[in-house]
Parts: structure tokens; C-alpha cells; sequence
């Protein structure tokens, strides 16, 4: 997929992440002054071009969904900037982001979760329009029927309440909630994670092709690279709060630099059952450590086949290695080579 020119557009980059942070005080009860901080996200800088989708991949705890609502502004940054369109809407009071809010939207992980049980869907997908006072009457209702016939729904079933929706429709309100004022940036917070397996795909081909018809930008988070794989053009995998790798899809499945990312696909067979009978598991050390105690150097060492003296002192940066083209960066001091073995110690 190409990037997209848009006559309102201000650059060809929807999305810059600067840096950002977001860091979260946690302490005992009653203890104030114990307070430790907790870095869900921890200087995180990406670059989303207009018309692609940049899949973010991590395990539960790595800090995606806390990016994705820094993203949005649903959460106040600790430090970094968010600058849409050029303009940088980091310290934005509530008013000030009302004219950002029609041109970007979230779609949660939870369909169920995310709406309203007492209200009806007609009323959950009019909200956006209303509130910004795009439409009313006749007209708030024959927009918001055209939003459901959009996402494969039966129109007739304006005046039903979620509950009477399976977990694949109830995904397709809220993607024609968040499609509603027409946005160009749309943040997917995991959402086919919840569903079955049958259903997943479904909800994936229709994000696909809502993307081509209104040249949506999506920024794509899961924990599967399975599932980002068919729709990225690039994927970002994060770790306790960092990126630890950036490559377009094809070179990180290709060629993953990171013994993460390595983990990570190989928790991930491919469809081939001969391929994945032979497919060798990476298997990591204990359990991710707490993002309350971190430790020094590398944040993955403990984990790591192939660390060394170096990794516990030295914190990686994010850049190209081993020859890669400048698109391909990853945060390690001993990245596997192409065809090496993930848990060969360098030495």
C-alpha cells in the first residue's frame, strides 16, 4: 500500500512520536512518600507516513494500549511529543483538541466492553456525529444506517442494544462509531484479539478495504505477529516500554535482528504443518521483570540467550546493524546475523 495525498493534508507524515513518555506513580496505600514510578512507556519515537498501517507488537505488559491512548491524548504525556499533521498537540487543553478529535479515532480491544449495554446501537454510533453536531434528526438517522450497511450490519437493527449482537458484530459498531466523522488516523487497539478465530478474519479484510475506500491510517497493535503480518507495512515490537525493532513486514519476518522479535515469531508457526513440525521454538528465560524494577543496561538480558558483560551496563539504541537498510533498526549490542541461530552466545 502507497501513501495517500488528501487535499487537507499539511505532509505525507500523519503521526510523529517524539520521544514520548508515560509514566505512572505507584506506592503502597497510606505511603505516599514510597511512591516508585512505573515507566509503561518509556521514550518511544515513530514516524507514521498517511495511507499505511504500522503493526505494534509486544507481549500483554509492554506498553502498547498506554502508547495507544498517548497517541489520541486520551492519556497525558510524561515527557516527548505527539505531533499530528505537523502540528504538535502534546500540551493541548480538552477545547483545544476538539478540532483533532473528528480526525482521529480509537477502536478498542473489548466490543463488548466499549459500548454502552443500556444504549442502543443507532444511539452509540450517532454519538460522534452529535457531539460535534455534524448531523440531527432525519438525517443523524440515515447517516448512521449508511455506517451500519458500511460494516456488513443490518441497518434495520439500529434500535437494538449490544447484547443482541454477536462479539464480531458488536466490533462492527464500534468501527462504524469510530468511522463516523470520517477520520484519517485510526488507532486499533487490538481488536480482534477478543474474538474467534473465524471472526477475526473477517474483521480484518474489513478494516482493509475501509482503509483503501477512505484512505485510512492505521496504527495496528497486537500481541500476534500472525495477525499485523497481513496488514502492516511496517511492524514496530515493543518491550517493557521500548521499541527494540522497526522493519518493514516482509524483512522482519524475513530477517528478525532481535532475540524478542525472534521469540516472537517462532510462538507464531507458519501455516505450513511440514514447516512448522521442523520450526524450532525460542524459548525465554523466567518472566518478564517488572516494570517497577527494571534492570540496568538491556531491559531484555535477563531473558536473553545471547547476552553478555556489555548488555548489563550499556543500554542499546535503535539503529540499523548488520548491513540493514536504514528502514530496519533494532536495539541490541549482538543482533542475529541472517540464518544464525537465535540462541548461538556470541562471543
Amino acid at each position: 500500500m502507497s501513501a495517500v495525498d488528501l487535499p487537507h493534508a499539511k505532509s505525507d507524515v500523519v503521526l510523529e512520536l517524539d520521544d514520548v513518555a508515560k509514566h505512572f506513580s505507584v506506592g503502597s496505600r497510606g505511603f505516599a512518600k514510597s511512591k516508585q514510578q512505573l515507566r509503561a512507556v518509556d521514550g518511544v519515537s515513530l514516524t507514521l507516513r498517511r495511507g499505511e498501517t504500522l503493526g505494534l507488537v509486544g507481549e500483554s505488559g509492554s506498553g502498547k494500549s498506554t502508547l495507544a491512548r498517548c497517541v489520541i491524548r486520551l492519556q497525558e504525556l510524561s515527557s516527548g511529543r505527539v505531533i499530528f499533521d505537523g502540528d504538535d498537540i502534546s500540551h493541548l487543553s480538552r477545547r483545544q483538541l476538539q478540532a483533532y478529535r473528528t480526525r482521529m479515532q480509537l477502536i478498542f480491544q473489548d466490543p463488548y466492553g466499549s459500548l454502552n449495554p443500556r444504549r442502543r446501537v443507532g444511539s452509540i454510533i450517532a454519538e460522534p456525529l452529535v457531539v460535534h453536531e455534524r448531523a440531527k434528526g432525519d438525517e443523524l438517522q440515515r447517516q448512521v444506517e449508511a455506517l451500519m450497511a458500511l460494516v456488513g450490519l443490518n441497518p434495520e437493527h439500529y434500535n437494538r442494544f449490544p447484547a443482541q449482537f454477536s462479539g464480531g458484530q458488536r466490533q462492527r459498531v464500534g468501527i462504524a462509531r469510530a468511522l463516523a466523522l470520517r477520520p484519517e488516523l485510526v488507532v486499533c487497539d487490538e481488536p480482534v484479539s477478543a474474538l474467534d478465530i473465524s471472526i477475526q478474519a473477517q474483521i480484518i479484510n474489513l478494516l482493509a478495504d475501509l482503509q483503501h475506500e477512505f484512505s485510512l491510517t492505521y496504527l495496528f497493535i497486537a500481541h500476534d505477529l500472525s495477525v499485523v503480518r497481513h496488514v502492516s507495512n511496517r511492524i514496530a515490537v515493543m518491550y517493557l516500554g521500548k521499541i527494540v525493532e522497526l522493519a518493514p513486514t516482509a524483512q522482519l519476518f524475513e530477517n528478525p535482528r532481535h532475540p524478542y522479535t525472534a521469540a516472537l515469531l517462532s510462538a507464531s508457526p507458519p501455516p505450513d504443518p511440514d514447516l512448522a513440525r521442523r520450526a524450532r521454538r525460542v524459548r525465554l528465560a523466567d518472566e518478564a521483570p517488572s516494570l517497577l524494577d527494571l534492570p540496568s543496561g538491556c531491559r531484555f538480558r535477563a531473558r536473553c540467550p545471547r547476552a553478555q558483560d556489555r548488555c548489563a551496563t550499556e543500554e542499546p539504541r535503535l539503529e540499523s546493524r548488520l548491513d540493514d537498510e536504514a528502514t530496519h533498526t533494532v536495539a541490541c549490542h549482538f543482533p542475529i546475523a541472517s540464518g544464525e541461530s537465535v540462541d548461538i552466545r556470541t562471543k
